[in-house]
């Protein structure tokens, strides 16, 4: 992925993340949805919702200042905010 002409390597979920969170367009999605479009996630599955933060923590990482893009939305889940 390039972020403002640079080069930055993510991980196959953490592309997804991004990729999902984008399309999403500013809307916030829950942890319980990211889990379902990444994962295909079935409730019945114990999979700990945590597991999104820790990913969504790696991505920030990576991209760097424009991390602030990717935000917390408390008690919801992550929204990626676009450029006006």
């Amino acid at each position: 992925v390039h972020i403002k002409g640079k080069a930055v390597a993510l991980s196959s979920k953490e592309f997804e993340f991004l990729k999902i969170l984008i399309q999403a367009r500013g809307k916030a999605l829950t942890r319980d949805q990211l889990l379902e479009k990444v994962w295909g996630h079935d409730p019945s599955m114990e999979i700990d919702t945590r597991t999104i933060d820790q990913h969504i923590a790696r991505l920030r990482d990576k991209l760097g200042p424009e991390s602030k893009r990717v935000i917390t939305v408390k008690n919801v889940g992550y929204r990626f905010e676009t450029e006006d």
